[in-house]
């Protein structure tokens, strides 16, 4: 693990506690089955909610504890980035986030890399993000939120297909249908993608690419609306066709999914002048129907 030790760690007298936080999602702006490889992947979209972990090392005994106690999957990580490194002792990581598990927010990610980031931290070592991706896949499927910015991940893999670039400030005013999404499940679903979807897939990612790129907003609506259509063979969502009604309503740029979650959002503008009110707009008429309304905003081009 040469490649993963940027700097040496701190005598085992100097333990210290160390903290790293990681972004979470809200889904994804394309998810499918790549052409190519024939490898599920996925196009991040990050926004403006984090999870944050502390890691107090203990230099006696070898036991990590985690709060809250649910968080098993970050415990067992961990013990990979303890073990790998050949850092000693065991230690005490705590987790807080504002991410709603099984939404679709990348929550369980975001746990798993925050906590390798604040095990670095502790020791004075940096971990890049193809070290953090080798940790995590040990563990489950990732998101990719190691990477910065949008990139299209091989999220069953866990590895980096391509960095996308930014996005400008967006709102999603979304629709939870409520309930929670075993993200493991749903991923070993079998995908029943034709040859033909897996190019159409491959001909989306090159879209969205250019508009990421190009800051294309409406053309990344398309791609996203798309993708979330195409998801419905898999997982069919209730209120679709009102929530797209909706979007042409208030002129948005699109639906934006959670794939293997409950969310189905609309993409504004962060800078629309009229944004309360069609945010108002979207609430009044989701209040019939079973779940519930939240905004939310794409994480900034330059993160704090």
């Amino acid at each position: 693990m040469e490649r993963v030790l940027a700097a040496s760690g701190p005598e085992s007298g100097d333990l210290i506690a160390g903290s790293g936080r990681a972004f979470g999602t809200f889904g994804e702006l394309l998810q499918g089955v790549l052409p190519d490889t024939d490898l599920d992947f996925l196009v991040t979209f990050p926004v403006d909610r984090w999870t944050t972990a502390v890691f107090r090392p203990r230099s006696s005994g070898t036991r990590i504890t985690v709060s809250p106690p649910h968080k098993v999957k970050a415990q067992r990580l961990a013990r990979i980035v303890m073990d790998t490194c050949g850092l000693p002792g065991g230690g005490e990581l705590e987790l807080t986030s504002d991410l709603p598990e099984g939404k679709g927010f990348a929550s369980s990610s975001a746990d798993l890399v925050a906590t390798a980031r604040a095990i670095g931290d502790a020791f004075g070592i940096h971990f890049d993000e193809e070290a953090i991706e080798s940790f995590l896949r040990g563990v489950e499927p990732s998101d990719g939120v190691m990477y910065e910015g949008v990139v299209a991940f091989y999220h069953r893999a866990v590895r980096l297909r391509e960095r996308l670039g930014r996005l400008p400030e967006l709102t999603v005013v979304a629709h939870d249908e409520g309930g929670e999404v075993d993200t493991i499940g749903f991923n070993r679903m079998p995908k029943p993608f034709s040859s033909a979807d897996k190019e159409g897939y491959g001909d989306q990612l090159a879209v969205l690419a250019e508009a990421i790129r190009g800051g294309d907003l409406r053309t990344v609506g398309r791609v996203a609306t798309w993708s979330a259509e195409m998801n419905g063979r898999l997982r069919r969502r209730g209120h679709f066709e009102d929530m797209r009604r909706l979007c042409a309503e208030i002129e948005g740029f699109g639906l934006v999914l959670a794939h293997s979650g409950t969310m189905l959002g609309i993409l504004l503008a962060g800078d629309d002048t009229e944004r309360d009110s069609k945010i108002a707009h979207v609430r009044a008429s989701c209040a019939p129907w079973n779940g519930s309304v939240s905004v939310h905003r794409s994480l900034p081009a330059t993160t704090p």
